[in-house]
């Protein structure tokens, strides 16, 4: 009896904080991973975290916001894995320090600006979905805010964008359920442990205050990750220190 082939989870917009997470969980189920983010200053810290689990993984480079880019590197992770299983689309704000313009104040121009983050999950889904379908399996999770649920206005266009994007994950999980593949949403509202916002907020107490209790802890993010991929009986889940 042949051995299954081992899976592949991809992870867009590593970081410290939620992509590790994600990483290690998927990586503990056996699966190899490639890691992706816009630069490789800390790729070799995520690559020895993960070879001291035990976890077969890679890194590439490359900006979302690049097509040719983004799309190039997923041609070299299904080159070095044969495959790709799971997709896991989380990439971080470009610009940490620049603060959204409420929502009274949101323009056409602003709102086109907040979607540039929405359209290469769009580019990203149409290279790995179809090897997916093929295959009858595959998995597809989109982290996103809690103004996608929750009316924000301070957050103005990221509302917008965050909304879309989750839109496009139930409307692919209701298209794909009969294709083996699953499509679901992890929908956070508040810091999250270890990631670079986290870190941020942290570090200028003076201006944001203490968070207190106010935090998600990225594991727990990672293991409700599995969970919906794994059982596949709901569409997304929800994580909230805000209300």
């Amino acid at each position: 009896m042949s051995t299954p082939p081992r899976k592949t989870t991809v992870v867009v917009g590593v970081g410290p904080g939620l992509g590790m997470s994600i990483a290690h969980r998927f990586g503990r189920e056996g699966h190899a991973v490639a890691l992706v983010s816009r630069s490789d200053r800390r790729h070799a810290g995520y690559l020895s975290s993960l070879a001291e689990a035990g976890i077969e993984a890679e890194s590439f480079v490359a900006d979302v916001r690049d097509r040719d880019q983004i799309l190039s590197s997923l041609d070299a992770i299904a080159d070095r894995f044969s495959r790709i299983d799971v997709l896991y689309y989380g990439p971080g704000a470009a610009d940490l320090q620049a603060p959204p313009t409420p929502i009274v104040d949101t323009d056409s121009a602003g709102v086109r600006e907040a979607m540039a983050s929405v359209y290469p999950a769009v580019d990203v889904v149409g290279k790995v979905l179809p090897g997916m379908i093929e295959r009858g399996d595959g998995g597809l999770l989109f982290a996103g805010g809690l103004s996608a649920v929750m009316p924000m206005p301070a957050l103005g266009a990221l509302a917008l964008s965050s909304a879309a994007l989750r839109n496009y994950a139930l409307t692919l999980n209701a298209a794909l359920a009969e294709k083996g593949v699953y499509a679901g949403s992890l929908i956070i509202g508040g810091l999250i442990e270890r990631g670079d916002i986290y870190e941020m907020v942290q570090s200028q107490q003076d201006q944001f205050g203490d968070v207190g209790a106010r935090t998600l802890d990225p594991d727990d993010i990672a293991e409700a990750a599995w969970e919906l991929y794994s059982r596949r009986d709901r569409p997304e889940a929800t994580f909230n220190t805000l209300s």
